[in-house]
C-alpha cells in the first residue's frame, strides 16, 4: 500500500472537492481518499499492484480536474501560471463587463437598440467563451458523469441569461412587443456573474497563500545547493587545500561530505566529522530552534548528529550525510504537516455530505422559483421569472460551506507547527479541547535522565541526583490544572522517587513501579469514568497507552514507536506546548463554528431574497443576478479571511 498527498488542479468549491473524493474512492485499488479544498490536495492510500497514480489521473481528468502525479511537474509553477492566467481573465472580464454595461444602460450610443444589443451580444459572447470557458467545459464533463458543482450553477445561470438575451435581441419585438410586453436584454448580468466569480476566486487564491505559509516556511529551511567536499588538492609547495564544489541539493547522496559555514542552513541530516568556531576549537554552535523549539544554540563537535534545516550560528563544520531528500527529519515533518492539513475532522465529513446534495437542491429551487413567478404572472412575468431563477443559481454558494472547516483546520495546524507542535490529523486538533484528564509519563517526559547514572543500579543512588526536572514543567502542569485538566503521573520508579518528582511538579495523582499495561489500564479506567483522556509519553513502554488514549502526544526526542503511534508530537522539551495545543484547539473549533454559522445564515437569508419571496408579502426587495454574484464571491472570501484571524492570535 502507498500513501501520498497528491496536488489537485481545478477545484474551486466544496462540491468540486466532494466529486474528486467520490471519484477517487470509487477507483478499484484505492483504499481511501480524502480531498482538501483549501490545500487543493488529495490524501490517497492505494494498492500499487492494482492501480497507479496515472490511472487515477485519467479518471479525474474525465470529470474536469487534474492530478499532479508527474515528477517533473512543479505544483508551484502550475499555481503561479494559474494565478497569472486568472488575473488576466479578471482584468479582461472587468473591461468587457463595464463595456457591456455601458452599452445596455445606454451610456454609449451605437445608433439604435438593435445595433447596441448586437454589439453587447458579441462582447458578452467573447467574455463567456474566453474568461468563462472552464465553467462550461467542467460543467459538461460533470454532467456526463452525473455530478455537479459550482461550475454547474455558474454555467446554467450565465447560459440562461445569455440565451434569453440573445432570443430577445433577434425576436423580442415579434414575441413580446407584439403582445404589449416590455422586454430587455441581460448581457450585463451574464458577464458580471463571470466577472464577480472570477474576482472572488482571485482574491481567495491570494488569501489562501497565507493559510499555507507554515508549509512554505518549513520548505524554505532546506537550501537549494550544498558545498560538497571533493577531497584535497596538493599545490607545488606541498600545501593542501580542500576542494569544495557547490552542487544542487538533489545530487547529494548518503556518505557525501558537506561543509556548512556560519549563517547557512544545514542541507541534510548528518554526523559531524569536525567543527570549529572562535569560541571553541573543536565545536560549532547550531541553532535548532526551528526544529526543536529550544532557543539556545547547541554545541556540535565530532560525532554529533545534525538535522537538515537547522542553522550554523557560529563557526563552521563538515558533516557526513546520513539522510537526504525526502528521508530527512525536516522532510518527514513537512509531510506530517501536509497530511494533517489535508485530513478531515469529523464535522467536515458531515459538511461534505451536505455539499454533495447542495448543487442539485439549488437547481431544483431555481426551477421552482421560475415556475412560481411564471404561474403568478403568466407570460408578462417570464423575464422576471427567469432573472429570479438565475439569481438563485448564482447566490447559492457551497463554497463558503465547504471552506468553513478545512480552512480553519489548515491555519490551526500551521500555527501549531510554528509553535513546534506537530499534528498528524485534524481529529486530534478538534478533540484535544475536550481533554479533562491527562496521563503523563515521568522519565523522559517530565524529567531528563542524568546520562552519568547507571539506571541498572538505580535503586543504589539518591533519586534527587538521578534526573532533572524539565524547564517549565511545573508551569505547564499548573496551566493544565487551571484549564480544568486532571493530571496523573505514571512512573516505573520506586515510590519515594515518584512522590518526590510529583511534588516537585505539582501533581497530586501519581503511581509508582507501573508496567506498560498499568498505564493502559489507567487510561481505560479514566475513560470508563467519562473522562476524555490524553496520554503523553516518549518510550516504547508508553505505546499501549498512547494507542488507547483519546488524544496521544509524544515527545519529539522520544522513540520512533511512540512518535508513530501518537497523534501529536512536541518538538523539544517545553511542556508548555501542551496547554498551548488545548488553547489552539479551542480557538480553531470556535472559528469553525463561526464559519459554519455564517455560511448557513448566508444561504438561509440570501436564497429567499434572490427568489423574490419578500414580494409575495408586498415588500419590494430582491437581489439581482449581478448582486448575487458579488455576494457569492464575498461569502467565500470572508470565510478564508475569518480563518486567517487565527494567525493574529499567535
Amino acid at each position: 500500500m502507498q500513501t501520498r498527498n497528491i496536488p489537485v488542479v481545478g477545484m474551486a468549491c466544496a462540491a468540486c472537492a466532494a466529486n474528486v473524493e467520490k471519484k477517487l474512492n470509487a477507483i478499484p485499488g484505492v483504499a481511501s481518499a480524502s480531498v482538501s479544498l483549501p490545500s487543493r490536495t488529495a490524501l490517497v492510500e492505494w494498492d500499487e499492484t492494482v492501480v497507479t497514480p496515472e490511472d487515477m489521473k485519467r479518471e479525474i481528468n474525465a470529470i474536469g480536474f487534474d492530478l499532479v502525479v508527474e515528477a517533473d511537474r512543479s505544483v508551484e509553477e502550475i499555481e503561479r501560471r494559474e494565478y497569472t492566467l486568472l488575473r488576466r481573465k479578471v482584468l479582461l472580464s472587468w473591461a468587457g463587463s463595464l463595456l457591456v454595461m455601458a452599452i445596455t444602460m445606454g451610456w454609449i450610443n451605437l445608433g439604435g437598440r438593435d445595433s447596441s444589443n448586437q454589439t453587447a451580444l458579441i462582447v458578452a459572447l467573447a467574455i463567456l467563451l474566453y474568461c468563462g470557458r472552464e465553467f462550461y467545459v467542467r460543467a459538461w464533463k460533470q454532467l456526463t458523469h452525473r455530478t455537479a458543482s459550482m461550475d454547474t450553477l455558474v454555467a446554467l445561470s450565465t447560459g440562461i441569461s445569455f440565451i434569453f438575451s440573445a432570443f430577445n435581441t433577434f425576436w423580442g419585438d415579434q414575441v413580446w412587443g407584439s403582445r404589449g410586453i416590455e422586454w430587455h436584454t441581460y448581457y450585463d448580468a451574464s458577464v458580471m456573474i463571470i466577472t464577480f466569480v472570477l474576482t472572488g476566486r482571485l482574491l481567495e487564491q491570494h488569501a489562501r497563500k497565507s493559510t499555507a505559509s507554515a508549509i512554505r516556511q518549513l520548505m524554505g529551511m532546506t537550501p537549494k545547493t550544498a558545498r560538497l567536499y571533493r577531497g584535497e588538492q596538493t599545490a607545488d609547495d606541498g600545501t593542501k587545500t580542500p576542494v569544495i564544489e557547490e552542487v544542487p541539493i538533489s545530487t547529494i547522496t548518503v556518505g557525501d561530505q558537506i561543509e556548512v559555514q556560519a549563517g547557512d542552513h544545514i542541507p541534510v541530516d548528518g554526523k559531524v566529522r569536525w567543527a570549529t568556531s572562535f569560541m571553541t576549537a573543536d565545536g560549532a554552535y547550531v541553532d535548532e530552534s526551528m526544529i526543536t523549539g529550544e532557543p539556545s544554540p547547541v554545541l556540535k563537535s565530532g560525532g554529533s548528529e545534525v538535522l537538515a534545516g537547522t542553522i550554523v550560528s557560529q563557526g563552521r563544520l563538515r558533516l557526513r550525510a546520513t539522510k537526504t531528500g525526502s528521508d530527512t527529519a525536516l522532510s518527514q515533518i513537512i509531510r506530517m504537516v501536509e497530511q494533517a492539513q489535508g485530513s478531515k475532522a469529523p464535522v467536515q465529513r458531515t459538511v461534505d455530505r451536505i455539499s454533495r446534495w447542495f448543487v442539485p437542491v439549488v437547481a431544483v429551487l431555481s426551477l421552482l422559483t421560475f415556475l412560481l413567478w411564471w404561474a403568478i404572472g403568466g407570460s408578462a412575468a417570464l423575464p422576471h421569472a427567469i432573472l429570479s431563477a438565475v439569481a438563485v443559481l448564482v447566490i447559492a454558494c457551497p463554497c463558503a460551506l465547504g471552506l468553513a472547516t478545512p480552512t480553519s483546520l489548515m491555519v490551526g495546524i500551521g500555527q501549531a507547527a510554528r509553535h513546534n507542535i506537530l499534528i498528524k490529523d485534524a481529529t486530534a486538533l478538534e478533540r484535544i479541547r475536550k481533554v479533562d484528564a491527562m496521563v503523563i509519563d515521568k522519565t523522559g517526559t517530565l524529567t531528563i535522565p542524568n546520562p552519568a547514572i547507571d539506571f541498572t543500579r538505580a535503586d543504589d543512588l539518591p533519586f534527587e541526583e538521578r534526573e532533572t526536572l524539565k524547564p517549565h514543567a511545573r508551569e505547564a502542569v499548573e496551566e493544565l490544572r487551571r484549564m480544568g485538566v486532571e493530571v496523573h503521573m505514571m512512573s516505573g520508579d520506586k515510590e519515594e522517587a515518584a512522590a518526590y518528582w510529583a511534588s516537585k511538579v505539582g501533581i497530586t495523582h501519581y503511581k509508582s513501579r507501573v508496567q506498560p499495561q498499568d498505564k493502559e489500564q489507567l487510561v481505560r479506567d479514566l475513560q470508563a469514568s467519562g473522562k476524555c483522556v490524553a496520554m503523553v509519553g516518549d518510550g516504547i513502554n508508553d505505546s499501549q497507552a498512547l494507542a488507547l488514549a483519546d488524544v496521544s502526544i509524544a515527545m519529539g526526542r522520544g522513540t520512533d514507536v511512540a512518535i508513530d503511534v501518537a497523534q501529536m508530537t512536541l518538538m523539544g522539551d517545553d511542556l508548555r506546548r501542551i496547554p498551548e495545543a488545548l488553547t489552539l484547539s479551542q480557538r480553531t473549533v470556535g472559528m469553525i463554528r463561526q464559519n459554519l454559522f455564517w455560511a448557513f445564515i448566508y444561504n438561509l437569508v440570501c436564497i429567499p431574497l434572490a427568489a423574490g419571496l419578500p414580494r409575495l408579502a408586498g415588500i419590494d426587495m430582491q437581489i439581482t443576478p449581478t448582486w448575487a454574484s458579488a455576494l457569492m464571491a464575498f461569502s467565500s472570501l470572508s470565510v478564508v479571511l475569518n480563518s486567517l484571524r487565527l494567525k493574529l492570535k499567535g
